[in-house]
């Protein structure tokens, strides 16, 4: 059995807003600490109101390294007003469009690790363009869309270094789930295509992979 969180880090991530169930997040927590060995920073694409962020903050405080979150904080598509994944709740009231950035900084403050996240506030190519730096992991948790989800493909999975892992959330192998995770699914498929990463490990929708090859 892989590493486990802290009760009251368990606690916390079940506590935030999000939709990882805990079996899944249980697998990202100990995917975590495997990379954290490594000593790199840890990466998160798609932040939402922390909920994940927590179990990889925990993990990269325990192994002395960064833990960075990426999100432009509007809400990807199926969290729009009109969809199944909106909560009314995540919307700022003065300009009627989604804000979860508060939420996001509550959980940290919650969990007692906000000292232990930077979190980048911005579009994930466009940060993506400006990183030089390799990472033990790149979680990929952000839009559905084959465009957003292969921009953080493409934009991060490059920057996995020898070893570390890609942990790809929502991979849905079945054509029906179209729109909630046949995007991330192509985009697993790719991966394990490019002869760059190999398979570690499968629980729900969660995907583990190493990076054990050059090309991406």
């Amino acid at each position: 059995m892989g590493a486990v969180p802290r009760p009251e880090v368990l606690a916390a991530f079940e506590g935030a807003k999000g939709f990882m169930p805990v079996d899944e997040g249980l697998a990202l927590y100990a995917a975590a600490v495997e990379a954290g060995r490594l000593g790199l920073p840890l990466l998160e694409v798609g932040t939402y109101c922390g909920r994940s962020t927590v179990l990889l903050a925990d993990a990269a405080r325990a192994a002395g390294v960064g833990a960075l979150t990426v999100d432009h904080h509007r809400g990807s598509e199926e969290q729009q007003p009109g969809w199944d994944y909106h909560d009314p709740e995540t919307v700022d009231p003065e300009i009627g469009l989604m804000d979860t950035l508060p939420a996001f900084r509550r959980t940290l403050f919650r969990a007692g690790l906000e000292e232990h996240v930077i979190a980048l506030v911005g579009r994930s190519p466009q940060i993506a363009r400006i990183w030089n730096s390799p990472l033990g992991l790149v979680f990929v948790d952000g839009g559905h869309t084959d465009e957003h989800a292969t921009a953080d493909y493409e934009g991060w999975a490059p920057h996995v270094a020898e070893g570390g892992l890609l942990v790809i959330h929502d991979v849905f192998p079945d054509p029906e789930d179209e729109f909630t995770g046949q995007a991330p699914y192509r985009v697993y498929v790719r991966a394990l295509g490019s002869g760059a990463f190999t398979e570690v490990s499968v629980t729900g929708s969660l995907r583990v992979l190493r990076r054990t090859g050059a090309g991406i």
